[in-house]
């Protein structure tokens, strides 16, 4: 579903990401570890077509990211680590536009808004501007519209920050039931004690460059995922 191959991405004399190639198959979590500044996000932004690289190729599903930025945008959904949405719409608003941006049909996602609406317990918010809402609820509205065109591969920058413990739970089950039907999921975070319970596959970068990448078995051998990663960082 995603296929990285030698991406490298420069800012000035410093390499962000540093000939990195992964490749993810429907039906996998794949967790995305490293220190501030290590080259998540840039990898994240370049998959989802935010930021051009340097060298390397993306495909998603077979479709060169960089010759077919379109085709690969609509089989992809994207949540930020901060969700950026657009304050002067109202929660609907914002759902309605992106609805409209994937060309889902008007039963369908109002069916989904509705389930993970009130999944999320906010249905009855969604009538207020997204300035009025909290940070944790506007993180809410992001989940919403990234399920709502049925995604095939889902990038998330550290998508439980914010999150109360029962939406972090909700996300969670979210993420299961995508991959059980075919989806593929590659989302970075911090929280190492949730990636370790949730992912397939984990991948560990350090300075832009892979250091380690595998089954979370491979990954963390007989240690907590946490001691593996303090041990490669101090290396």
């Amino acid at each position: 579903m995603l296929e990285i191959s030698h991406l490298t991405k420069t800012y000035g004399d410093k390499k962000a990401v540093d000939d990195l190639s992964l490749k993810i198959e429907p039906g996998e979590i794949y967790g995305f570890i490293g220190h501030n500044g290590a080259g998540k996000t840039t990898t994240l932004k370049s998959v989802v077509g935010i930021l051009k690289f340097d060298g390397g190729e993306i495909k998603i599903n077979g479709l060169s990211v960089a010759e077919n930025a379109i085709e690969c945008k609509k089989l992809l959904a994207y949540i930020p680590d901060n969700p950026d949405l657009y304050d002067f719409m109202t929660g609907i608003q914002y759902l309605n536009f992106i609805g409209d941006i994937f060309g889902v049909d008007q039963q369908t996602r109002k069916e989904r808004i509705q389930k993970y609406g009130d999944m999320f317990e906010i249905s009855n918010d969604l009538a207020q501007p997204i300035s009025a809402l909290s940070h944790g609820m506007k993180q809410k509205v992001a989940i919403i519209s990234a399920w709502l065109h049925d995604p095939k591969l889902i990038i998330m920058d550290e998508p439980f920050v914010g999150l109360d413990p029962k939406a972090s739970f909700l996300l969670k089950e979210m993420m299961h039931e995508a991959v059980k039907s075919g989806a593929a999921i590659f989302f970075s975070t911090h929280v190492l004690e949730v990636a370790e319970k949730l992912c397939d596959k984990i991948a560990i970068i350090k300075n832009g460059k892979l250091i380690k990448c595998g089954t979370t078995e491979e990954v963390k051998g007989d240690e907590s995922l946490e001691s593996v990663f303090l041990e490669l960082e101090g290396e």
